[in-house]
């Protein structure tokens, strides 16, 4: 009867173990390089939430930002050895993968403003340049919007004649890497984690960023001058291991479209927002000097940086850089 009596709690044990296995949540990491108060660190908390909620608990989101896991140059292979699950680089990260075709965004003053710059991302040419990615092993789910980016340094920026020398941070893009030598500039690619560092060093003169990350990760402490320019602009797409994506149950991974979907609206609605109350948290700091381009001197730095345009036309494609300056100009 004791025999009896320990198989049947033996029986209840496994079952209970069984059952907790069978119900243990499907975890995706979710890495990112900004700080959690970003654009796009919001975003990626609020999908967290989102997802969990979604799928009852079914999946839990590990959200990761600042560099914790890795850094600009190693988040990639992460993603596709399935170290991580998700990531939010930025659209620049995908020229060195070998989509050059994303390298169009780089581009200087090829979007004038958000409208034309969301008539790309959300229709066909930007689901197509999401299409390309699943030939590297990523799904991509969305893009997510960091908005225009400024220039600074530790002299004013007025004309493109005063960038003459200055090592100026960039991103690994070849596109970004022509603009800082349209304007006399040399470019040096920094990873995002080393910038502050750089910078304060004088390891770099200057960089390009929206506000939102020179503030957030207090680059404007170590640069005197900031000119809004407005010239280029930065954005990420939110991608997925492809094999993992694939292999998720048809609803979980409807639920999870569904979540991203709502992040994205969300994370759109607070760009600009935070964008601008990052300006002004830097003019109001006082160790940054901010000066906006008059009209003619926005058009000297465009007349310098259009060309760059037409330089990158073997890289990227003409017809892509075509088709965007025609949907952008409607």
């Amino acid at each position: 009867m004791k025999l009896k009596s320990v198989l049947i709690a033996l029986s209840a044990a496994a079952c209970v173990t069984s059952t907790a296995w069978a119900q243990a949540p499907i975890v995706i990491k979710f890495s990112h390089v900004v700080a959690t108060d970003t654009p796009k660190g919001q975003a990626a908390e609020r999908f967290k939430q989102l997802a969990e909620k979604a799928t009852n608990g079914r999946v839990k989101i590990e959200v990761y930002p600042n560099s914790q896991l890795y850094k600009d140059k190693e988040e990639m292979e992460a993603l596709q050895l399935g170290a991580v699950q998700m990531l939010a680089p930025s659209l620049a990260k995908f020229g060195p993968l070998g989509v050059k075709e994303f390298e169009v965004f780089d581009l200087p003053y090829i979007f004038p403003n958000k409208t034309a710059l969301y008539n790309v991302t959300e229709g066909p040419i930007g689901k197509g340049l999401l299409k390309k990615l699943e030939g590297k092993g990523i799904t991509g789910l969305a893009y997510w919007d960091n908005g225009f980016k400024i220039m600074s340094a530790n002299k004013p920026l007025r004309v493109p004649a005063d960038f003459k020398g200055l090592k100026m941070r960039i991103q690994s893009s070849k596109v970004l890497d022509a603009q800082m030598r349209a304007l006399g500039a040399n470019p040096q690619v920094l990873a995002f984690s080393e910038v502050y560092q750089a910078l304060q060093t004088g390891v770099v003169d200057g960089t390009e960023n929206p506000p939102s990350n020179m503030y957030t990760q207090k680059m404007h402490e170590v640069q005197k001058n900031l000119t809004v320019s407005n010239h280029g602009y930065l954005g990420y797409a939110v991608i997925v291991n492809k094999k993992f994506w694939d292999g998720l149950p048809a609803d979980i991974r409807t639920a999870l479209e569904g979540a991203m979907k709502e992040a994205t609206t969300y994370e759109k609605a607070i760009a600009q927002r935070d964008n601008d109350m990052a300006l002004d948290a830097i003019k109001k700091a006082g160790k940054t000097q901010v000066y906006n381009l008059s009209a003619q001197e926005q058009a000297e730095w465009r007349k310098v940086l259009m060309p760059v345009q037409k330089q990158m036309e073997d890289r990227i494609g003409k017809d892509l850089i075509t088709a965007i300056n025609k949907e952008t100009s409607k």
